[in-house]
């Protein structure tokens, strides 16, 4: 017999499927237009590559739109928002649009990410999770969800304080993974759908 919980997890593989391989061969223009934007913007490659940690603790590859200066990484990697002199005149429009993630639509594609799941974290954060909030851990990293909802503004927020990494990792991190928690326990098609709606709310 068939369960819910495997239906729902068939559907929501089957609608990241669906959804990132229109949204890759749709926007393909789109993607053209921003790697040019890109470029002239600034010195370096289109893409920026960074390690995250995924379902299981395993590391990936997550894709995004470069929208620092190159080497930035190397000097935190926490952003602050308009404070941050690192992010290119491109970078902040991105951002604004989360435009930068589409790449993420390859991850998703590939099964190491799902359109829907709390955002991926470097290994320098995941080290500190209580063993409570390593279930994170135990679903596929996400484009967007509740938490990423919550703190689209994340890096004016950061942009405010006199420690962003304290705040980031007393305050915010913690938060954003009860946030994780919203989806993680009830992950079905019904929920994944409306939060993918209340993140185009969100954006425009």
């Amino acid at each position: 017999m068939i369960t819910a919980a495997t239906m729902n997890s068939f559907l929501i593989r089957f609608f990241d499927l669906l959804f990132s391989l229109c949204g890759l061969i749709i926007l393909s223009p789109v993607f053209l237009i921003i790697s040019v934007f890109v470029i002239v913007g600034s010195k370096g490659g289109v893409l920026f590559l960074q390690n995250r940690v995924g379902k299981n603790g395993v590391d990936f590859t997550l894709w995004k739109f470069r929208t620092m200066r190159i080497d930035s990484e190397k000097t935190g990697q926490i952003t602050v928002g308009k404070k941050d002199p690192r992010i290119t005149g491109a970078g902040y429009f991105l951002r604004k649009f989360k435009l930068d993630e589409l790449p993420q639509l390859v991850n998703v594609l590939v099964g190491q990410m799902s359109l829907v799941g709390p955002r991926p974290e470097v290994r320098k954060y995941v080290d500190l999770y209580s063993e409570k909030q390593r279930k994170v851990l135990t679903v596929k990293p996400g484009i967007t969800d509740y938490a990423s909802i919550e703190y689209a503004d994340e890096n004016e927020l950061l942009g405010k304080s006199t420690d962003p990494l304290k705040t980031y990792v007393e305050e915010i991190m913690p938060d954003k993974i009860i946030l994780n928690m919203k989806y993680i326990d009830h992950p079905t098609i019904g929920n994944y759908f409306c939060i993918l709606a209340k993140t185009l709310l969100k954006i425009f």
